[in-house]
C-alpha cells in the first residue's frame, strides 16, 4: 500500500528505529516500502520515512537504471541493517532525499563498505558493498538511526538551504496535521 513519505521537520526522521523481530508485521512493511517508493520514482525508502519506526529499508535503483543503462540494477531488503567495516578512501557524491523534496547537495562517505543485515524471513547475510549501492545503502542507513544527509553537508551549505528547508518544514507540519486528523 502507498502511503505518506514522510517530510523534513517531522520528529519521526529524528529517532533511533528499533530492531524488527518476528513478531512485527515484515511483509505489510516490505509491500508499503516498495510500493510507495516505486510512486515516488525514488531509489530507496527506509521505515522511519513512512512513519515506522523499525530497522527496514528497500532498495531498488531501477530509475537509475533507466538513466544509465551502464549501472548495474540493484534491489534488495534491508532488515535490521548493520555496517561492519568501511574501507579508508571517502568519496563525494551527489545526494537527494524523498523526506527532502528537491534539495541535492554533495556528501562524502565511503567508497566500500561491509555490511550485514537480514532479509524479509530474517535470514543474515553479510555482504561488501561499493559505488553506489554503498552510497544508497549509507544514506538509507542513516535513516534509521535519526540522521539525513544534510546532517553531513556543511554549516554554510545548510544556512544558503535554510529557506528551503524552512519551506518544507511548513509542509511537514501541514503533513502531521493531516496524519493526525485522519487517526481521529
Amino acid at each position: 500500500m502507498v502511503v505518506p513519505i514522510i517530510l523534513y521537520g517531522s520528529s519521526v526522521l529524528r529517532k533511533h528505529s528499533a530492531e524488527v523481530n518476528e513478531k512485527d508485521n515484515i511483509q505489510e512493511i516490505v509491500d508499503s516500502l516498495f510500493a510507495t517508493l516505486k510512486e515516488a520514482e525514488g531509489i530507496g525508502l527506509a521505515a522511519p520515512q513512512i512513519n515506522i519506526l523499525k530497522r527496514a529499508f528497500v532498495i531498488d535503483t531501477s530509475p537509475l537504471n533507466e538513466q544509465d543503462l551502464t549501472l548495474e540494477k540493484f534491489e534488495g531488503i534491508f532488515i535490521n541493517p548493520v555496517l561492519i567495516d568501511r574501507d579508508s578512501e571517502d568519496i563525494i557524491y551527489r545526494e537527494g532525499c524523498l523526506s527532502l523534496p528537491d534539495i541535492f547537495e554533495e556528501v562524502v562517505r565511503p567508497e566500500k563498505i561491509l555490511v550485514r543485515y537480514q532479509d524479509i524471513r530474517l535470514i543474515t547475510h553479510e555482504e561488501e558493498l561499493d559505488g553506489i549501492k554503498s552510497r544508497i545503502f549509507q544514506h538509507e542507513l542513516d535513516h534509521l538511526d535519526g540522521v539525513l544527509f544534510i546532517d553531513k553537508i556543511s554549516i554554510l551549505k545548510r544556512k544558503i538551504l535554510s529557506g528551503r528547508l524552512n519551506k518544507i518544514k511548513r509542509l511537514s507540519k501541514i503533513q502531521n496535521n493531516q496524519i493526525y486528523a485522519d487517526t481521529l
